[in-house]
């Protein structure tokens, strides 16, 4: 029933903030989403939801890893679903693999989106170099570490 919780208010912040999930891998979640600001938005949320269902635990039983990208991908509809291919949705999940627990991992292509600066302004944002597999060249991350109290 816990899993489900946790699957469910990934959902709710997914489709509050204009987005739709698009595959489900084992405890994995991959969406898309209008805009990157709504995807970013959704990621804090989804931090946020995690944290409470944490607090009533004896120890953290969910540890949510979040990476964001934006760009173009190909939608092919399989078994009635939109499903998303392409180098974007590769570097999504290379970013996502590059979080730590609890930390959120977006590109510098969505770190320059539109409102994104906005939304980040209270975390503790660290940028790095990282080398992704199937990208020739290093990118720049950012990560977003829990919001400053």
């Amino acid at each position: 029933i816990q899993v489900q919780r946790h699957f469910q208010h990934l959902l709710d912040a997914t489709i509050r903030h204009n987005g739709a999930v698009t595959k489900t891998i084992g405890d994995a979640v991959m969406a898309a989403f209008s805009t990157s600001a709504d995807a970013v938005q959704a990621a804090l949320e989804m931090r946020e939801a995690v944290d409470q269902l944490n607090r009533d635990r004896p120890q953290r039983d969910f540890i949510l890893k979040i990476g964001v990208h934006r760009g173009a991908s190909i939608a092919v509809t399989l078994n009635d679903r939109l499903d998303y291919f392409g180098q974007t949705v590769n570097i999504a999940a290379r970013v996502q693999n590059l979080a730590d627990g609890d930390e959120i991992c977006i590109t510098e292509d969505v770190y320059g989106a539109s409102a994104v600066a906005d939304i980040i302004a209270p975390c503790k944002v660290t940028k790095s170099e990282a080398e992704l597999k199937g990208v020739n060249k290093a990118m720049s991350i950012y990560r977003l570490a829990r919001m400053a109290s």
